[in-house]
């Protein structure tokens, strides 16, 4: 009698995920005949049909839903098993920098991830804004910071890139204002210079009734519907309206979030950090 084979499994697994046997072949980076010889195979050793078909896509049979959870659990384990050894222990310490005024929270999850994967690794993070993080890579206080910039430099990684845009409360109708009541960051960034420039592009009065250090304060005061402010799209929700048309102003620039490093040689508790955060923006971004 034949044993189960984790290659079968897997490609069980995959084909399930994907619902049909070509999309499942281009998860596992294998041609579509070889993925349906190895489900023929599956099914050879099993004596029973693990899909049912349909037009041109699968579904799981009775053999297959209960096959489907032992497999996952199987390649899981084993996945698992690898990543456990072989993985070699990083040692050292490192010095980050993550920005309080974007994406602190799914920053903070990266970092915490790494310190999982990584104990050996001592960390000390920063959490501050975006702006003083390229002076402190080039002072030497930082190994590696995520901050947002407008033009990236050639040592600036792109991980994220959010258009930004005019934006108010739904509540609040600003198209009759003859002086514009606008919210900008109180720090100097390139966020406050981007406003600034396309307020006076749009050649009318204007006037700053608040200014805060975090997109979380510029984003309160719109909230509020006391302001228009200048915002990633990615900060904006359901009671948030896009106002850059109807408030005459012009395209707006798109802030790109970017990792970099102070230059000095990469070692492997860098390597290994850099890896983590392309990876999350990967899948999510």
């Amino acid at each position: 009698m034949e044993n189960l084979d984790s290659d079968l499994l897997r490609t069980f697994v995959a084909v399930t995920q994907a619902g049909s046997i070509s999309d499942g072949a281009a998860r596992i980076h294998r041609s579509q005949s070889a993925t349906s010889l190895q489900i023929k195979r599956l099914e050879a050793i099993l004596g029973k049909a693990v899909f049912d078909r349909h037009g041109r896509g699968v579904v799981l049979s009775e053999t297959g839903r209960r096959l489907l959870p032992i497999a996952q659990e199987v390649t899981d384990r084993l996945d698992a098993a690898l990543r456990d050894i072989a993985r070699e222990c990083v040692t050292g310490k490192l010095r980050v920098g993550i920005p309080d005024d974007h994406g602190r929270a799914k920053l903070a999850q990266i970092i915490a991830t790494f310190s999982r994967q990584h104990p050996q690794v001592e960390l000390d993070v920063s959490c501050a804004l975006s702006a003083v993080f390229p002076d402190a890579l080039q002072k030497g206080a930082l190994d590696l910071a995520i901050y947002e910039v407008n033009r990236p430099a050639a040592n600036e990684e792109v991980l994220f890139e959010d258009p930004t845009c005019w934006a108010a409360s739904k509540n609040s109708a600003f198209t009759t204002c003859e002086i514009l009541p606008v919210a900008l960051f109180d720090q100097a960034c390139w966020w406050r210079n981007a406003a600034i420039s396309s307020l006076e592009e749009r050649g009318t009065p204007y006037r700053i009734v608040y200014s805060s250090q975090s997109v979380s304060g510029v984003v309160a005061a719109v909230e509020s519907g006391i302001a228009v402010g200048l915002l990633g799209r990615s900060s904006l929700h359901s009671g948030l309206s896009i106002e850059s048309e109807r408030l005459g102003f012009q395209t707006s620039p798109t802030s790109k979030l970017v990792m970099a490093t102070s230059g000095l040689p990469e070692d492997r508790p860098l390597a290994a950090m850099k890896s983590a955060i392309r990876a999350a923006f990967q899948t999510v971004t």
